[in-house]
């Protein structure tokens, strides 16, 4: 292929093209700030990690006593199509004939593709509920507490603030941002369906040449462009409540609460203030009270307080904040504080909840519908939150709470998983191990020999992004994607939608899974979807044909009004909140009403569940975040994730004197550990974290040191080894692995060597 074609990805626009054995990337050239994780495309076409035939256990196709105890440790060996195929389907009949769809879990995460058809999570769910159904998941592991607690205090999740807080009013009128949790640029690298103009860095630059000013509250000092010189508040790890908790005193205290709007656009703030100030439980929310749990000096509280109040201030809660003990929590608070302020509904003022965390958030909405594959209607009930995985696993039939509801655990007899790694995902690594040792059969596909394909028993070789034609297009991003086939498969790998076909033909659902559509036919036919909008708004639009010649199509975007922030405060009679009283629910009457001791009617402090133990043998935080040289785990083998470890390992960041206290330097290799597990990683000596503070990213592949071991460590670097896997409350039961508690060494003697990126030797099948 000599011409360059184009593409998409979730981090990015770009054209490519394979010449002489090698890939090619050009960034889109309208966008200004191009990732860098675009660096990571080019290993997909020749590396040693990709699966490139359908691979089984050596123990399950064996019929072995005790298989499921050697997932994760046990051979593969090659088998062709035809036999794969008949294995699926066989396991499929079977369980769904001898215990039915009660008993699956359909398991995906929507990140694998950008293309609006060869969405993995799409396909999976579609084929599933052909077939008679599944057990699913809810929500997800970025946002799991806030995608239950906004509903009950704003409304719908995705309605009020993602809508309400656009990019280019921060840059016309906000005066000050305060961003709990940072607004990190790595973060809007990304956005689920790919994001073809990364703004957010100019924007902000913008709004500080105007001069506004920026507050970061954050462990870490780069949670916020540098060159924005931000004031920095190290912050104690998971203590941003009680921070909040003070400057809303300092408020009240000197009468800078605005009363007018609390008691016009918000519910139950008597309540609440009742707890502020000591009158429901005899202790006083002040700002020295917040100093002696968060580590920010009282008087820097106080005078924040009153910066917040002089100001058009935006308030942004980052995703961080809610993956942690308590985590819906700081999302409410965040909101209360807001309220008191007054500021919601204001150009570039308020409340913005994961400003940042995503590319798109806070641009303009598309005025016309994007092409979607229906999924049906799945027709079991049963679900659990995303991020309670293992727990179904190891506990079925056990009841718990979820968000006003007592349910129990399916009994989960086969997992089907396409699309995710939950060994990135997931928390305490070792716990999950055990889990997935527990049903009866795991299939997977899977395109590289990530730990979630070498704990299946069925390896389904998948196509990556660049193997398949598709369409690229995301929520809030203007330009539509041809995206055009850049290399051949790689092996035997073949797409998910002909992979489920195959599996549909076996149990009689070909045509109604398929709808006697070919790949190709289903991306004309889904283009229509927007087509048709667009002649209907009076906009040009091109037949299918013409848009894939041409390779890319701007789509329409609506003004920026406001949003429902500003219809809300400009009418709050006319356009109510959906909540139970059409205001913002500082009180929550419905959750109260759940009685759960871990979330009650109004937001409140809880110290985090590893100070309440004091547990004093692990000392340090650590702050697992997000990477910077990829997507999650997606591509870890790709030249740019490579290139920034260390002597093959993940870097952990460690403040200088904890360092020096431990005999560490610069580039050694550590080992972290905690009661839960233990990982190596190479030390980075860093100021820009909190003493006491570690950082280091998740996304390492995870490769235990004893595949066999119950207790196994980590040689890679995932700190999801050392997480706790509980969930946030039994109010939302999200994930908790942002942070967790550890205390680290200098690893002596020699290191193991890291092969992860090697592959597991596969054997034919007469060895």
């Amino acid at each position: 292929m000599n011409t360059f074609q184009p593409h998409s990805s979730h981090w990015g626009a770009f054209s490519g093209r394979y010449q002489d054995g090698k890939l090619e990337i050009r960034p889109h050239p309208a966008d200004p700030h191009p990732s860098p994780l675009l660096g990571n495309l080019a290993a997909i076409a020749h590396s040693p990690a990709r699966i490139r035939r359908p691979a089984v256990r050596r123990g399950w196709l064996d019929g072995t006593t005790n298989n499921a105890q050697h997932r994760g440790a046990d051979d593969y060996v090659d088998v062709s199509w035809p036999e794969a195929l008949d294995l699926v389907a066989g396991e499929l009949r079977r369980v769904y004939g001898d215990f039915g769809a009660k008993a699956i879990f359909g398991g995906s995460y929507g990140w694998s593709s950008a293309g609006r058809f060869h969405h993995a999570q799409s396909q999976i769910h579609r084929l599933l509920n052909v077939l008679g159904g599944y057990v699913r998941s809810v929500n997800t592991y970025s946002s799991g507490a806030a995608m239950v607690i906004i509903p009950h205090v704003l409304g719908p999740y995705d309605h009020f603030d993602r809508k309400s807080v656009t990019w280019d009013a921060i840059e016309r009128s906000s005066e000050l941002i305060v961003a709990f949790g940072g607004m990190a640029i790595k973060n809007a690298d990304v956005h689920g369906g790919g994001i073809s103009s990364h703004i957010v860095r100019q924007t902000l630059n913008g709004a500080s040449a105007r001069g506004a000013r920026f507050v970061l509250v954050s462990p870490l000092k780069d949670d916020f462009p540098a060159e924005l010189d931000a004031q920095w508040l190290p912050i104690v790890p998971g203590t941003d409540v009680a921070l909040m908790l003070g400057i809303a005193h300092a408020l009240v205290n000197a009468g800078l609460h605005d009363l007018g709007f609390l008691d016009r656009y918000t519910v139950g703030y008597e309540r609440f203030e009742d707890y502020l100030l000591g009158r429901s439980d005899g202790v006083e929310k002040s700002p020295e009270w917040a100093s002696g749990i968060c580590g920010i000096d009282a008087d820097a509280i106080k005078e924040l307080a009153r910066t917040m109040a002089s100001a058009r201030t935006l308030i942004t809660v980052s995703h961080s904040l809610q993956r942690a003990d308590y985590g819906e929590q700081p999302v409410w608070m965040g909101i209360v504080l807001a309220a008191m302020l007054g500021q919601i509904g204001l150009d570039g003022g308020g409340y913005a909840y994961s400003l940042g965390a995503l590319g798109n958030i806070g641009k303009a909405q598309l005025a016309v519908p994007l092409p979607t594959l229906s999924q049906f209607k799945n027709p079991v009930p049963d679900f659990i939150p995303v991020a309670r995985i293992a727990d179904m696993l190891l506990n079925p039939g056990d009841a718990f709470n979820y968000n006003g509801h007592t349910m129990r655990y399916p009994d989960i007899r086969l997992v089907y998983w396409a699309g995710g790694n939950p060994f990135h995902h997931h928390q305490d690594l070792n716990r999950l191990r055990a889990a997935f040792k527990r049903p009866e059969t795991i299939i997977v596909h899977e395109t590289a020999w990530t730990s979630s394909a070498r704990h299946a028993d069925i390896v389904l070789p998948a196509t990556t992004t660049l193997e398949r034609d598709d369409i690229g297009a995301a929520d809030r991003d203007p330009l539509m994607i041809a995206m055009k086939k850049l290399i051949e498969p790689v092996g035997e790998a073949r797409d998910d939608y002909e992979i489920f076909s195959e599996i549909a033909r076996h149990l009689g659902k070909f045509e109604e899974f398929t709808e006697n559509r070919t790949s190709q036919d289903w991306l004309a036919f889904l283009f229509e979807t927007t087509r048709t909008a667009l002649g209907a708004g009076g906009h040009k639009a091109p037949d299918f044909e013409a848009f894939w010649k041409r390779g890319e199509m701007r789509l329409p975007l609506k003004p920026d009004d406001g949003g429902p922030a500003h219809a809300f405060r400009n009418d709050p009679s006319g356009s109510p909140l959906r909540t139970p009283s059409g205001k913002i629910e500082i009180f929550s009457q419905t959750i109260e009403g759940f009685g759960y001791d871990d979330c009650r009617g109004h937001p409140k402090w809880y110290p985090p569940r590893a100070e309440t133990k004091a547990d004093e043998s692990y000392p340090l935080h650590l702050v697992c975040n997000q990477p910077y040289s990829r997507l999650h785990s997606q591509l870890d083998y790709g030249d740019f994730s490579r290139s920034t470890k260390i002597k093959g390992r993940e870097p952990v960041r460690i403040h200088p004197v904890d360092a020096v206290e431990r005999g560490i330097s610069d580039g050694d290799i550590v080992k972290l550990f905690n009661v839960r597990g233990s990982c190596l990683a190479a030390a980075v000596i860093s100021e820009d974290v909190r003493k006491g503070v570690m950082q280091l990213a998740t996304g390492a592949w995870f490769e235990p040191d004893a595949p066999t071991a119950d207790n196994a460590m980590c040689i890679h670097g995932n700190p999801n080894i050392l997480t706790h896997d509980v969930g946030t409350s039994q109010l939302a039961q999200g994930s908790t692995g942002q942070l967790t508690r550890v205390e680290v060494e200098r690893f002596v003697g020699e290191a193991p060597p890291v092969r992860i990126f090697e592959g597991p030797k596969v054997q034919n099948r007469s060895q």
